[in-house]
């Protein structure tokens, strides 16, 4: 079983490894294409957060986002193959602020080509959501049990020799 499950781990998160080293070698002085696609949708996205919130939002620097993302999906994904938990944790919160903002489905109405791309790329970001939660659940539960079990082997008593 711990070499299925280590297993699962190195597939599941090379997709985020693999994509973060890629994202590193095609950085650049500008932050490379990811900066480019993602220029736009954080401008979209910061516009419509002022105008919601009522109040001017700070400059971001996309290229400084996008140095953000590669060090949540790699050291997310490396320390998710090892088993720790955090990583689960960075890989979650990446995959809730950024997946939102780079698949803006909702920015387009369903007749037009963009609309079922980004969907799909937006459910399937959700269900490695899920994967992930389901994840940090097992680990979670696998805690509580094992100390709640070993509460149980204190508090029993010894039968005592007659």
């Amino acid at each position: 079983m711990g070499f299925f499950s280590f297993f699962g781990r190195v597939l599941f998160a090379s997709l985020f490894i693999l994509s973060a080293w890629q994202m590193f070698n095609n950085f650049g002085v500008d932050g490379g294409p990811a900066a480019k696609e993602l220029a736009p949708k954080l401008d979209l996205t910061k516009a419509h957060l002022s105008s919601r919130l009522g109040v001017a939002l700070p400059d971001i620097e996309v290229k400084q986002v996008v140095s953000v993302i590669v060090a949540l999906k790699g050291l997310g994904g490396l320390l998710f193959v090892v088993g720790n938990i955090f990583g689960a944790y960075l890989l979650a919160f990446y995959l809730v602020v950024v997946s939102p903002i780079l698949y803006d489905f909702y920015n387009y109405g369903p007749e037009d080509r963009q609309f079922s791309l980004l969907l799909t790329e937006f459910l399937q970001s959700v269900a490695l959501l899920g994967a992930l939660l389901f994840f940090i659940g097992m680990k979670n539960s696998r805690t509580t049990t094992s100390s709640k079990s070993s509460n149980l082997k204190k508090r029993t008593p010894k039968p005592k020799a007659a």
